[in-house]
């Protein structure tokens, strides 16, 4: 199997994918592989609602569609251009461990670890492993060499090369000690912030509201912090979050927003509230589900170089403020391919494996 059959079948994928990406599914009878993979997929996603209560079939649709979008033969080869990717294939076995925290958040490792020729051993979430099973079984109909260099387990991991693991400050620390001596990358806890001036639309302010609600805010990606000017006035921030009140009638999100009010209060912290989201000063990063920290500054030349010292803690920037490798307001949660979690280039690693 060479390289462009493995962008041909995940070519395929994005296009079948497509079809769940809105509240509706389109089928669409020139697609490959859906006589077999529909209704099969159909059936599926309503499993895997049924399974998490986090994974909402809008929050299912939305990360289907935006892997639909990614996963053209131009995106993909794009991504791939700068690299020299083998022609061999089956080179080493990448053994990935992933998180659960939203739909199909190890894709892009497995993604990658296919791509570039070689085998994923993969280990599921239990709280995501729904979809990527039937994905995998999709991949191998389209292109059955694919057979050899996917495998599933919910065993011991063993017999592999190196180690692709993503999960929580604490877990990264057991990757550490049973993985250290193997090549590795091991991601810990990051969040995405947002930097606002007082200058922002109500269209950028209504944005930023997808990059904090999207997922329930679980994601690495989500914005979990603002920064923000000491004279800000909130009334504009409140009003463009208001466009995801409809959160109020997620049992588990509002459970989790009057624990974490019940718990402040008691404290006498002092919080900003709108009935579905608490504002609450914070020098840290990881907001708890239902809260969002803010910080106050006095320049922005502060906050630059504060962000610059504190990159381990960010995953993305959300800004309009000229701040390096910041990405627009409401494009948190729509990486390219190229965007890599940590900073951390996949291929690159997997390309330089001895």
């Amino acid at each position: 199997m060479d390289l462009q059959q493995r962008i041909n079948a995940f070519t395929a994928l994005g296009q079948f994918l497509s079809q769940f990406s809105s509240e509706k599914t389109l089928k669409n009878d020139a697609i490959q592989g859906n006589d077999l993979f529909f209704e099969r997929m159909s059936q599926q996603l309503d499993t895997a609602v049924h399974h998490n209560g986090w994974f909402t079939r809008e929050n299912i649709q939305f990360a289907l569609k935006s892997w639909g979008k990614a996963l053209s033969e131009e995106n993909i080869k794009k991504w791939l251009s700068k690299y020299p990717i083998p022609k061999k294939t089956n080179l080493k076995t990448i053994a990935i461990i992933m998180a659960g925290n939203i739909p199909l958040v190890g894709f892009h490792d497995f993604l990658s670890v296919l791509i570039t020729g070689n085998t994923a051993l993969v280990k599921l979430s239990s709280n995501d492993s729904q979809l990527l099973p039937l994905i995998s079984e999709y991949l191998i109909g389209i292109e059955p060499s694919f057979k050899q260099h996917i495998k599933i387990t919910n065993k011991k991991l063993e017999n592999f090369d190196a180690v692709i693991a993503t999960g929580s400050d604490n877990t990264a620390r057991y990757f550490d000690y049973y993985f250290g001596k193997y090549p590795h990358i091991i991601r810990k806890n990051r969040n995405a912030v947002a930097v606002l001036t007082g200058k922002e639309t109500p269209e950028q302010l209504n944005a930023l509201a997808n990059d904090v609600f999207r997922y329930f805010g679980l994601g690495c990606r989500n914005v979990s912090k603002v920064f923000l000017p000491e004279d800000y006035n909130f009334d504009p921030l409140f009003n463009g979050m208001f466009s995801w009140k409809h959160m109020i009638n997620n049992n588990k999100y509002i459970n989790n927003y009057d624990y974490n009010k019940a718990v402040y209060l008691m404290s006498n912290l002092d919080l900003l509230d709108n009935e579905f989201l608490l504002l609450k000063e914070d020098s840290g990063y990881s907001s708890p589900i239902s809260v969002l920290f803010y910080e106050k500054y006095k320049d922005l030349s502060e906050i630059k170089q504060k962000l610059k010292s504190e990159a381990e803690h960010i995953q993305v920037i959300v800004s309009d403020s000229g701040i390096k490798e910041e990405v627009p307001f409401g494009a948190a949660q729509k990486p390219q391919l190229w965007d890599y979690a940590d900073g951390v280039d996949t291929v690159d690693f997997l390309l330089k494996l001895p």
